[in-house]
């Protein structure tokens, strides 16, 4: 299982040489950010909320089109469950942290 700071597996070899040679990073307390020579948790990496709101936002559209075409019974009836879950998608990745950069 990994730790939150264990080895990243992006790290090229001469990157994780020179990582043995820093010193080791102050302490943060639990209310802080990690100090600078922390590495991002991968978690963080992949729920940051640019992409998921976008994913969302693409879902409600998705079922607002299901809602107004004329074809299709089928789109008609799920429309407002994919709505639904786009909104509340929508909520939820908007307590998302900002992406790194």
């Amino acid at each position: 299982m990994r730790q939150p700071f264990s080895p990243d597996d992006t790290l090229t070899k001469a990157e994780r040489d020179a990582e043995k040679s820093l010193p080791p990073p102050d302490a943060a307390a639990s209310g802080e950010r990690p100090k600078a020579r922390y590495r991002i948790h991968p978690a963080q990496r992949i729920f940051v909320r640019g992409p998921w709101e976008m994913a969302a936002s693409i879902t409600i559209g998705v079922g607002v089109v299901m809602l107004m075409q004329p074809f299709f019974m089928w789109a008609y009836s799920w429309s407002f469950l994919v709505t639904l879950v786009g909104t509340v998608s929508f909520i939820i990745v908007s307590h998302f942290p900002e992406g790194e950069g």
